[in-house]
Formats: C-alpha cells, sequence, structure tokens
C-alpha cells in the first residue's frame, strides 16, 4: 500500500524506517515541494540554467590553472 504522510491508505500507521528517518533530517523538503509546484517545462529550465552554470565554472577554472 502506498503511505500517505505517515499513515498508510488503509488509516493504519506506517512503520518507520529508522534509515528513511536519518535520511529525511538531512533533506529540505520545502526545495522538493517548490519544484514540484513548477511545470514540467520549468523544470528543463532550471535544469538548462544550471548546467550553462556549471559549464562557465569549468571554463573559468580551466582558465585559472592555465594563468598558474
Amino acid at each position: 500500500m502506498m503511505a500517505i504522510g505517515s499513515r498508510m491508505a488503509s488509516g493504519r500507521k506506517a512503520q518507520s524506517d529508522p534509515v528513511i528517518e536519518a535520511y529525511k533530517r538531512d533533506v529540505d523538503r520545502s526545495l522538493i515541494r517548490e519544484n514540484l509546484r513548477l511545470s514540467v517545462t520549468e523544470r528543463f529550465e532550471k535544469l538548462m540554467a544550471l548546467q550553462r552554470f556549471a559549464e562557465e565554472l569549468r571554463r573559468a577554472g580551466a582558465v585559472a590553472l592555465r594563468r598558474k
């Protein structure tokens, strides 16, 4: 059955997995919710902008290394 929040679809309390709980402490779920509010196109546009930024960082790093 699919878990909904901390309860299963049947209404029973879902068992808590300690490993999952440990990871959840380090995940900012507000960022996930924010991204899920975007359309697929908007998410791809953000991804492409991030890729352009990463490429620019690589180029800047290569230039800096050549100057040494």
